[in-house]
């Protein structure tokens, strides 16, 4: 059971041995602490509950000093077991602390977070629709959605492709590769792009 919170710092090339380059996204690593171990017998599920970046004392409440002391943390996450085994789980102590050297060069993780908002988008860029010709006849009609709804029924569907609100949801991708783990900075380099922005929180997880 291998997972990590991390920060997305932006991205990069790496060269392999044969020399062909690899986009890589780099990920800053602070330091994670262990807030809570949950097994079956306690909780129901067995999971490992992770926090960190550091929180200003004077905005933490008591329930929340409570539970992590007197230094908040300004990010809070849960990982599952599979299966809710909790035998994975026994490894784990609250107060330790985990760093980019949990994950191997080549290890295949699973990487989630949140997508970068654009706000209100049209067909074309929301889903990728082609359009109308831009030819003679066409008058401020180059990117409109076409027909929206049937003449027998004199309604739109529900689920029906339209304009909206696009970006800022949560997204996971799966097999990326791990290329390289810099233990000294705790950054990890993970083969391809991730979602979000720079300075995203992005959660990842051993498969």
């Amino acid at each position: 059971m291998k997972f990590i919170l991390g920060t997305k710092d932006g991205m990069t090339q790496v060269y392999d041995e044969s020399g062909v380059a690899h986009p890589a996204t780099v990920l800053r690593v602070g330091e994670n602490v262990v807030t809570q171990v949950k097994t079956p017998d306690s909780d129901g599920y067995a999971a490992v509950q992770v926090a960190t970046g550091a929180k200003n004392a004077e905005r933490t409440n008591k329930a929340a000093k409570g539970h992590f002391g007197e230094t908040g943390f300004q990010h809070v996450r849960e990982f599952r077991t599979r299966f809710n085994f909790d035998d994975s789980v026994e490894s784990f102590e609250k107060g330790a602390t985990l760093a980019a050297d949990v994950f191997a060069v080549g290890d295949t993780v699973a990487v989630s977070a949140v997508s970068k908002g654009k706000g209100f988008q049209g067909v074309v860029k929301r889903y990728n629709f082609k359009g109308g010709p831009a030819s003679h006849g066409q008058k401020h009609s180059h990117r409109e959605p076409g027909s929206i709804g049937a003449t027998g029924p004199a309604r739109v569907f529900k689920g029906t492709r339209m304009a909206g609100r696009m970006g800022s949801d949560r997204t996971t991708v799966k097999n990326l590769e791990v290329l390289q783990v810099n233990p000294e900075e705790n950054l990890l380099l993970i083969k391809g792009a991730i979602p979000g922005r720079k300075g995203t929180l992005v959660e990842v997880r051993g498969l």
